[in-house]
């Protein structure tokens, strides 16, 4: 192993949506983890973080470039998505929803609190980000 590529081990990733298949120097990894990440800088070596699933038996052995994952924060991703909302637009929106009128306190509120959860996760029937 070259000097340039010590430390790295070869990867194999298939991104099957209904099971992808993650390889680690030929050892299938795939049942082990909840989740993988890979980044990649331009002109560096690609670096990929193993989130391990809980509540399953781990056994991995061998070298590795540790990475310790933290999970990010929501706040400034939710802001900048908030900032993107036209508070007329929300307001006819859910003003609109017949299905979420139920005559109970605060139904306009929480039609608005679904509507943009809705929208969050791509459901963006009724909103364009502006």
């Amino acid at each position: 192993m070259s000097e340039q590529n010590e430390g790295l081990h070869h990867v194999r990733i298939v991104a099957d949506a209904a099971r992808p298949t993650v390889e680690i120097d030929g050892q299938d990894v795939s049942r082990l983890l909840h989740s993988y990440h890979v980044q990649q800088e331009a002109g560096r070596e690609p670096t990929v973080v193993l989130e391990l699933a809980a509540h399953r038996t781990t056994a991995l052995e061998g070298l590795a470039r540790v990475v310790v994952g933290v999970p990010p924060d929501p706040g400034p991703a939710a802001a900048e998505f908030l900032q993107a909302i036209d508070a007329a637009q929300l307001e006819q929106a859910a003003l609109a929803r017949h299905d979420l009128q139920d005559g109970r306190a605060n139904e306009l509120t929480r039609a608005m609190l679904h509507l943009l959860g809705e929208w969050a996760r791509g459901q963006w029937a009724g909103w364009e980000p502006s």
